[in-house]
């Protein structure tokens, strides 16, 4: 079963989080106790970390984490998850329309599609997260990682996952699959185009629409 795990996990990105246990079992046919094992050896060897109360992550433990960033992540709000993310990803999305190659704009595109196909809030949450992690990978610094990773565990604490269900109640996956999916595509439009400014200008969009679905335009 080992085999089949690893071949799941080096499809994902370094620093991408793996799916639930849960939806792992199923999809691998065995015990989440025998899963558990597995995913012990996995880290073990450096393959994945694991972070309680955020998940398992492909690659080794990052070092620039810090050790009690848990405490700062429970007093996060939404807005206050927005307003960073305002602050940091429009340059992210243009530093890769700096740095791409054509492998980067394909996986990039890769997790367009995959969201186009999410059929439910979690599976549209995680394609996103998704998305937004592959984005920063492209420059190649831990630190701008690092903060991304930082900010998807805030969005798995309690505050953010029940305005999101919220959202999501209100909106319906149809605004993922759609609208939040086609500017995705057009900040990857300008990542290929190597078009920085273009690029942080859909990044900023994007994220404003989000605010907006979220605080229902108030």
């Amino acid at each position: 079963m080992q085999p089949h795990l690893l071949a799941l996990v080096e499809e994902l990105t370094p620093g991408e989080r793996l799916p639930p246990e849960r939806e792992l079992a199923a999809r691998l046919g065995c015990s989440r106790q025998t899963l558990r094992a597995c995913l012990s050896g996995l880290e073990h060897d450096g393959r994945i970390w694991r972070h309680v109360g955020q998940g398992t992550f492909r690659g080794a433990r990052p070092r620039h984490l810090p050790v009690r960033d848990t405490l700062l992540i429970e007093g996060a709000t939404p807005p206050d998850v927005l307003a960073a993310r305002l602050l940091l990803e429009p340059m992210v999305a243009a530093a890769a329309a700096r740095l791409a190659e054509p492998a980067d704009v394909a996986h990039l595109r890769a997790k367009v599609a995959a969201g186009r196909k999410a059929r439910d809030r979690a599976a549209c949450e995680q394609a996103d997260d998704a998305f937004h992690r592959a984005l920063a990978q492209i420059s190649g610094n831990p630190i701008l990682v690092g903060f991304l990773n930082y900010l998807s565990g805030v969005r798995r604490r309690v505050a953010w996952q029940r305005e999101w269900e919220a959202t999501y109640r209100r909106i319906g996956t149809e605004a993922f699959q759609t609208l939040h999916s086609d500017q995705h595509g057009r900040i990857v439009d300008a990542v290929e185009a190597r078009d920085p400014g273009a690029a942080a200008s859909f990044m900023t969009e994007h994220l404003e629409t989000i605010r907006t679905d979220m605080t229902g335009g108030r």
